[in-house]
């Protein structure tokens, strides 16, 4: 699918932070992915999650937070949610598109990592078009995929 505008990731401020936490899942799928909240509290209190902002022109679509472990040699995207309003639009793929493309930056980042709670086959659909690939991991009943950044389809 195509984005119906521009993509941008944008950093959480004071500004956006309320639309940051109206931002909702459609019922069904509650339990797939941690609260805004809870995730903008973890990335205060672990000191290295970077949350983001998903945008897709002016108007906030959703939110993703990541990190990097360059001593470990990848990355992780540990959220990804957009709005139930905005879904089936592109707007997740583009921002795993542009974090992938923030990690292959990062010298000594050669694999991102992600998981998934295993009944969204939405996510788990999403990431295998993106190049991962399951681990045979599950850390918190997540199904845990793997990217190689270099010889992924994302490569440059």
């Amino acid at each position: 699918m195509t984005t119906d505008g521009q993509v941008t990731l944008r950093q959480i401020t004071m500004a956006n932070f309320d639309d940051c936490l109206k931002l909702a899942l459609r019922k069904d799928q509650k339990g797939f992915v941690a609260s805004n909240m809870y995730s903008l509290a973890e990335a205060k209190a672990d000191g290295v999650s970077r949350p983001h902002a998903i945008y897709a022109d002016d108007e906030m679509v959703g939110f993703i937070m990541y990190d990097v472990a360059a001593d470990e040699g990848r990355g992780y995207i540990s959220r990804l949610m957009v709005d139930a309003r905005f879904q089936g639009r592109g707007y997740g793929r583009a921002a795993m598109a542009q974090v992938i493309e923030r990690l292959k930056s990062v010298p000594a980042c050669r694999e991102v990592l992600t998981s998934y709670v295993p009944e969204n086959k939405v996510a788990g659909h999403l990431y295998a078009s993106l190049g991962f690939e399951p681990t045979g991991e599950v850390d918190h009943g997540e199904t845990v995929m793997r990217l190689e950044l270099f010889g992924s389809p994302l490569a440059s």
